[in-house]
Formats: structure tokens, sequence, C-alpha cells
């Protein structure tokens, strides 16, 4: 693996002139995240944290080249408590965009975005189709793939809404196994707000759900469990990679 962010252009340079390996050394892995509430517990960075983690674990295991996060995203749905920073939907595709065709210029030949954000999920799908159609680059968008089950393994807690996880016990735990001292377990206190029957089929503020931020109990939280569901959802999205590797080598 090499990273972008702490090596000089010469190292990188080297690094792809070493050439192709069947483990993908010129896929490069984005990690996409989002500046926006957690409840008061967990930072402000909590989707860039996990995503990063996860394009780390990737890259590693893929002798691939990792890019440094976006830090921002489309996150709307956030925007009503203080310190959420949200891109529109089309300035998160023109950034993906950018920088894929920026890292083909110097050799990269596939592209992997690991989102951290609900919100981005459309505008990074719609960047990987751009990235194909028009600009001739193979691109994957990694969403998390098996976190639900993951959870389902370790959590103690019930959710929110199915499937929802946002500075709940899951969060919380990925967190902790990522950089405990970003978390404050003295702020911890559940939140199950009613959800309307249609939530996931129209844009709804969180905040105007739970005023916390939080969707769950972050108070089960461990370190052990964040780190089982970090492996599996890595795991998960290894067999993605290969399959995609393969795929765009022939």
């Amino acid at each position: 693996m090499i990273e972008l962010a702490r090596s000089t252009w010469t190292e990188v340079a080297a690094h792809m002139k070493s050439g192709q390996t069947e483990s993908g050394r010129t896929t490069a892995f984005l990690p996409f995240g989002a500046l926006e509430q957690h409840g008061p517990h967990l930072p402000l960075s909590t989707d860039t944290l996990q995503c990063g983690e996860i394009a780390r674990r990737l890259a590693e295991r893929t002798d691939g080249i990792l890019l440094p996060p976006v830090h921002y995203g489309e996150t709307w749905g956030n925007s009503g408590h203080p310190g959420t920073i949200s891109l529109a939907p089309s300035t998160v595709t023109a950034i993906a965009v950018d920088i894929a065709r920026a890292a083909a210029g110097f050799g990269v030949d596939a592209f992997v975005i690991v989102n951290g954000d609900y919100g981005n999920m459309n505008p990074l799908v719609l960047a990987s189709r751009l990235l194909q159609m028009e600009h001739g680059i193979p691109a994957l968008v990694i969403d998390y793939p098996g976190l639900v089950a993951a959870g389902d393994a370790v959590k103690e807690s019930p959710w929110a809404a199915p499937g929802l996880c946002h500075a709940d016990e899951m969060e919380t735990s990925m967190i902790l196994a990522i950089d405990p001292d970003l978390v404050h377990p003295d702020r911890y206190a559940p939140s199950y707000p009613e959800m309307p029957a249609d939530f996931g089929h129209r844009p709804i503020r969180l905040g105007d759900l739970a005023e916390s931020g939080v969707f769950g109990d972050p108070r089960p939280a461990t370190a052990a469990k964040g780190e089982s569901i970090i492996e599996a959802v890595v795991a998960n999205a290894l067999e993605l990679v290969t399959a995609f590797q393969s795929a765009v080598r022939g």
C-alpha cells in the first residue's frame, strides 16, 4: 500500500512504475465522509473516521493506493445541528469525478469510493456512472456492505429504525475501536424517537425527530464490538473489490 498524503511524488512514481499486480496495485481508494452531528458523545468526523479506516484496511490488503479522505458530504438531514456542513449533491459528484480523473492521469486504472454517509450514496453512484461512461474510468462505490448483519451479531440494544445507524451502539463502538479519545462516555444517553411511517422515503431532518441527534442507545458500546463490525464490513467489501478488479482487468 502507498498512502498519498504521506508520500512524495517520486515515491508515487516508483510505486506506479513497479507495475500492476493481481492484488490491484493501481487501484485507488477514496474515503468519502461527512462533517455532521453524531450526538453529544461522538465527533462530527465520525463518518469520515469510519470510511477512512475501512478504506485503509482495503488498501493494505490489496496493495492499493490510499487517497486522503473527503471530509465533507451531502448531509442536509443533519444540518439543523451546529457544526454540520453539507455539500450539494452535485458538488459531491463533481469532487469524486475530479479526483478520479486526476488519479487516472498518473496511472490509476481502477477507482474505489468508500462511502461513509447515507446522503452521499446517490451522488457517488452518479459519479461512478459518469466516470465509466464519459471518461472510461472503472469505478466502484462501497457503502458498508454487511453492516446490518454485523451489527445484529454483536449489538445488545434495539434499532431506532430498521438499519438506521446513527450515534448508536454500533457507531459508538466503531469510533471506540478507531479513536477512543474522541468518544465521551459521560454523555451517553439513549434516544428512541417516534419515526414517521414514511421515514427513508422523503427528506427529513434528523434533528426534527431527535433533538440530541442520537438514534438508539450508545451505552452498550465497546471497542471490541466496533472492531468486529469493522472487520466484517471490510471482509464483505474485499469480496466486492476483488470481483471488481477481476472484471475491469478481464
